[in-house]
């Protein structure tokens, strides 16, 4: 095991490019699509499915020495193929090629939702009413999937995601909502319990959560009722100089009527937002299903067409739409029976492939904070301080 686990911490992935593609058993990587601080994702195609293209999400170098973490990242993929429905994203297949665990999915032309909302900001525009509920509407049927999926001997998984947030919400330039990252949800909680760190985005946990509390479905609807909040107002609901400040605005649960902010929103809006953030779990909806169900029929007020989300992403992006365009006809027209791909692993410990350039909505979802013995009480002798 010593031995294999070595073989691992020296070995590294060449991200190729469209021209020069490496071979990763059946893909072939066409470079790297995002860094994230536990896996890097590449985008990848395949032989025998020359006009698509893939995602292949791996684990960082520096992670890859932890068996724990393999576990876990293996038990993510196995979760994620179980998941499916038309408002998560497809996982195809978790596997392994030369030691490397991988997990294939499909890939997404467009940005994440906190991308979206920091760009209207900048612009000083607000996202349309009944887009917001359209995507938040979407995000409930991804979280209805996952809370009433069962496991091979039929018995509930009790599956709850943990990360409901606008970094872990995708929008395609061709109008679909995707849930990303259902499958590390549950096991990342186990391992980070282990080794005592507490990770998630804390704007966007429930109050339980953020205490350290244990979680059911009802969290993620907590989760999902701040993400709609802030669709709404074009503002993170809770804020703080501190994280102990953020935690303590989080756990209090003290929330303002979106319709405060914006005089568009309706009562009937503000008391379902008001029911989704209710501090008392009992009180909240209490399945992804209802919460959805009256989405719906604010929604049906609109005469709301799914297509209008496409038309505002590609409105509001035309230069990212038209970039990815040119990216992906660049991609997919090397023909692959021609190419001479070398092995996209490289267990030569040469240089370190160049770091991409971190991006706004990268950074602003950072947010790790320490659980240890007493945590709350040295938080709030540092305030006091």
């Amino acid at each position: 095991m010593t031995g294999d686990v070595g073989a691992k911490q020296t070995c590294r992935l060449r991200p190729g490019t469209a021209a020069a593609p490496t071979r990763f058993g059946e893909y072939f990587l066409v470079g790297l699509a995002a860094r994230g601080g536990m896996a890097e994702v590449y985008r990848a195609r395949r032989a025998d499915r020359p006009g698509e293209l893939f995602a292949v999400k791996v684990i960082r170098q520096t992670l890859s020495g932890d068996e724990r973490f393999v576990d876990m990242f293996r038990r993510e993929g196995r979760l994620a193929v179980m998941l499916g429905g038309p408002c998560i994203v497809s996982t195809f297949e978790a596997g392994e090629f030369e030691g490397v665990p991988f997990i294939a999915m499909e890939y997404l032309s467009g940005c994440d939702l906190n991308t979206l909302l920091r760009l209207c900001q900048r612009r000083d525009q607000r996202i349309p009413i009944p887009l917001a509920l359209h995507v938040v509407s979407c995000v409930l049927q991804g979280l209805d999937v996952a809370h009433n999926l069962r496991g091979a001997d039929g018995r509930p998984l009790n599956l709850v995601n943990r990360d409901v947030s606008p970094s872990n919400v995708r929008l395609t330039f061709e109008g679909a909502v995707k849930l990303l990252d259902f499958g590390i949800a549950r096991a990342l909680m186990k391992f980070t319990s282990e080794i005592g760190v507490l990770k998630g985005k804390l704007s966007y946990m429930s109050p339980e959560q953020a205490r350290g509390l244990p979680v059911d479905a009802r969290s993620d609807l907590f989760s999902a009722g701040i993400v709609l909040h802030e669709l709404l107002t074009g503002e993170k609901l809770f804020r703080g100089d501190s994280e102990f400040a953020l935690m303590e605005a989080v756990s209090t649960a003290a929330v303002q009527a979106p319709s405060r902010f914006n005089r568009r929103v309706s009562a009937e809006l503000d008391r379902i937002v008001g029911r989704a953030l209710e501090r008392d779990r009992s009180a909240r909806f209490q399945s992804a299903s209802d919460f959805a169900s009256e989405l719906g029929e604010l929604l049906a007020a609109y005469k709301f067409e799914p297509r209008e989300l496409r038309e505002f992403m590609r409105r509001l992006m035309r230069r990212e739409h038209d970039d990815e365009l040119a990216r992906v006809r660049e991609i997919t027209a090397v023909d692959l029976s021609s190419a001479g791909a070398q092995p996209a692993i490289d267990r030569g410990g040469g240089a370190s492939p160049p770091p991409i350039p971190e991006v706004e909505s990268v950074r602003e979802v950072t947010e790790t904070t320490k659980r240890e013995p007493g945590f709350w009480n040295k938080l709030r002798r540092k305030k006091k301080s």
